[in-house]
């Protein structure tokens, strides 16, 4: 099976290419996280894996699913999908897709990993600190793992800070491990 991200590369190189030279990077965005999350929903996904459903009448449903939410352009990349069968590929397009976005505007994605839900004011100082790390404009995105017991784990690209309670454990082992 293809990995899915190299799969996914040309496509979302393509279609951020298709929205800057529309001046559309928001609607490309849009476009792209709605058909992501269409073809996530079961029903959907129970169609496109549907041998019977031939690539003209899976562009036909995906059309009528996508109407009101797609550019000309958009349904011309949702039948380039169909046609090469990587309807499949569409979340990962649509990740590439904002990573490529987010450089473009001058952001950062910045993965947080949180033991508890960060309220307003947290979230924001968090923002602040690893703006001024990164040098960048920062968008985070929050997901909560009650097995860190305490602190956050922050992932940028290559730079990964585990300020978990459950990091400085492993830490503290694998010292207490080193000594004896």
């Amino acid at each position: 099976m293809d990995d899915l991200s190299t799969v996914a590369r040309p496509y979302a190189q393509a279609a951020i290419k298709q929205a800057q030279d529309e001046g559309e990077l928001g609607a490309w965005s849009e476009m792209l996280a709605f058909l992501a999350g269409a073809v996530a929903d079961p029903a959907l996904a129970g169609i496109i894996a549907n041998p019977r459903v031939d690539a003209e009448q899976l562009s036909e449903v995906m059309l009528t699913i996508g109407e009101g939410w797609l550019s000309g352009t958009g349904a011309n990349f949702v039948k380039l999908l169909v046609a090469n069968a990587r309807l499949n590929a569409l979340a990962q397009i649509a990740r590439q897709f904002e990573l490529a976005k987010a450089q473009i505007e001058g952001r950062r994605q910045v993965d947080v990993i949180s033991a508890r839900k960060l309220t307003k004011k947290p979230y924001e100082q968090l923002a602040k600190a690893i703006a001024r790390r990164l040098g960048h404009e920062v968008e985070l995105n929050v997901s909560e793992d009650k097995a860190l017991l305490g602190g956050v784990i922050i992932r940028a690209g290559d730079l990964v800070i585990d300020a978990s309670i459950r990091g400085r454990l492993a830490q503290l082992g694998n010292a207490l491990g080193a000594a004896a």
